[in-house]
């Protein structure tokens, strides 16, 4: 398991923690698109980390719906695991196309060189 550390040296932007209603839609197993009400709890330039109910495999992509802005965008999940303490699911998922925009509407902190 790579150090914490190591993680922040490879993470391209800084967190911000922050707490972003999203709607979250995705193709069930059975091709059939669903979509789930989830909150994003930190986010930066190219992903966001998501509180959702159910835990999609890495590198799948979903598509997220920011609850103020009703921008949608789509991301590939990186991880997932499950809180355990309330049932919901911690998702790192990756932003697809960063350079269009600012999807969360946050003022980052200035990057690292």
């Amino acid at each position: 398991m790579a150090s914490t550390r190591a993680m922040l040296e490879r993470r391209r932007s800084s967190r911000v923690p922050i707490r972003i209603p999203v709607k979250v839609f995705r193709r069930g197993y059975d091709g059939e698109l669903t979509n789930t009400s989830a909150e994003a709890v930190a986010v930066s330039r190219y992903g966001a980390q998501l509180r959702v109910p159910f835990a999609p495999e890495p590198g799948s992509r979903i598509e997220v719906l920011h609850g103020h802005s009703h921008e949608l965008r789509e991301f590939r999940v990186i991880s997932a695991k499950n809180s355990q303490e309330d049932g919901l699911f911690d998702l790192g998922v990756e932003i697809l196309h960063p350079a269009q925009n600012n999807f969360w509407g946050v003022q980052f902190p200035d990057e690292w060189s």
